[in-house]
């Protein structure tokens, strides 16, 4: 094993959703748990059958937001028209246990017309579900009715921080606090609010927002957010909201893609940028940000793919469409798929195997190996284009495409 390899077993398993009860196969949030890619508790079949089942399929609105799974509830969001929508479905059956809409005036145009609904994943902590919209509105539901706790949609409400930016990042809950990044095409700022009853506690003003979401980070004792901003790889003190370091990055056109935290050192991946290791370390009062790697190979790195990390091996998506597999510790390309699915894939670890849904609807189940690509199943699961995450409990995979939600099993 790697020292990556080692360090991510030494620190554990760290639950950003605080007071969270994660149970079994839930899926609360933006990649799963612990906003890592990764699912517990699956079992896989000892062979893959030829199909998958179909048992259900129910119109949730258009946008790419990977809906949350708790228990037997899935919260899916999405757009009819000019309104958001905030689902609640029963995921045995599929059927319709309560939505929320609302009125959503911003519409996004040029080449992003092409997604009006929510890309932001909703979070579902202590019996509430939170969601950011297209426009920044951001609402906090009760779980089991779906009655608005409370919502926040204007610079005012945000803290004077401008609001008009198409919001692609999903929130994060910590200590109690919601945290959203929103702004426009020249600022932004976290804001931090109270889960309970939406109050504005904080906020940190830096650059204006990416499509990117946030992960949580512990550096001597030092809990800190990392995040992605217009120009830079940033890490912000939970404890008193100060900029603790900073590096370029500006990956083009645009960049979604997550931070993944080895330990003491964030990887993060873009298009035109490839793939980069920072480590960070203290440094008397501050703290440093090194450069260990850097491979700018075209195979190397993804404007929408975050990698899943693995026992020092990084599974990505590149941006000539292919799977790929580096080396964590090295940034050096192991092995490269043959076969292009579409400019994006979203990456799930299964445990004994890695799920993948790709652009184009196919739904790739392949060996976590750092010797070649070895594909033990592909469905096709619908007609493109497919964005999220695709959710595995079980013996069920809940698929989101562009306008609904699908449950398949493996029977």
């Amino acid at each position: 094993m790697t020292n990556i390899g080692r360090l991510m077993v030494a620190a554990g398993i760290v639950t950003l959703a605080a007071g969270a009860n994660v149970i079994g196969q839930d899926w609360p949030q933006w990649r799963g748990p612990n906003r890592d890619g990764k699912v517990g508790g699956f079992v896989a079949p000892q062979s893959w059958p030829k199909e998958l089942t179909r048992k259900w399929n129910v119109p949730v609105g258009l946008g790419d937001s990977t809906p949350a799974l708790v228990g037997d509830r899935l919260y899916a969001f999405g757009r009819q028209g000019m309104y958001e929508v905030i689902r609640c479905l029963d995921a045995i059956d599929g059927r319709e246990l309560w939505k929320e809409i609302y009125p959503a005036e911003m519409i996004a145009e040029g080449p992003s017309a092409k997604h009006p609904g929510p890309r932001s994943s909703p979070v579902v902590v202590d019996g509430k579900v939170c969601a950011l919209g297209v426009g920044a509105i951001l609402s906090c539901l009760d779980a089991a009715s779906g009655k608005v706790l409370w919502r926040k949609q204007s610079a005012a409400d945000y803290l004077d921080t401008p609001c008009r930016f198409e919001t692609s990042m999903s929130p994060i809950v910590v200590d109690g606090m919601c945290l959203v990044h929103v702004g426009d095409a020249e600022q932004g700022a976290i804001v931090a609010f109270d889960l309970a009853d939406g109050t504005a506690k904080w906020k940190f003003a830096g650059g204006a927002p990416a499509p990117s979401s946030p992960v949580l980070m512990t550096v001597d004792g030092v809990r800190q957010l990392v995040t992605i901003t217009d120009k830079h790889l940033i890490g912000v003190s939970l404890a008193d909201r100060s900029l603790l370091w900073q590096v370029p990055f500006k990956a083009r056109p645009v960049n979604s893609t997550t931070p993944v935290i080895a330990g003491q050192t964030v990887i993060v991946t873009g298009w035109e940028v490839g793939t980069l290791a920072i480590r960070i370390a203290r440094q008397g009062s501050g703290f440093t940000a090194e450069q260990v790697w850097t491979n700018t190979n075209v195979l190397a790195g993804g404007a929408f793919t975050t990698p899943v990390l693995r026992d020092g091996l990084l599974f990505g998506y590149s941006t000539n469409a292919k799977f790929v597999c580096l080396n964590a510790e090295t940034g050096q390309v192991l092995w490269a798929d043959t076969f292009a699915h579409g400019h994006t894939a979203a990456i799930v670890d299964a445990g004994s195997c890695l799920i993948a849904l790709a652009l184009n609807g196919d739904l790739c189940v392949y060996e976590p190996t750092d010797k070649q690509y070895m594909e033990l199943a592909r469905y096709k699961v619908g007609e493109p284009e497919f964005w999220a995450h695709p959710i595995v409990a079980g013996k069920r995979i809940f698929i989101r495409d562009k306008d609904s939600v699908t449950l398949w099993t493996m029977e």
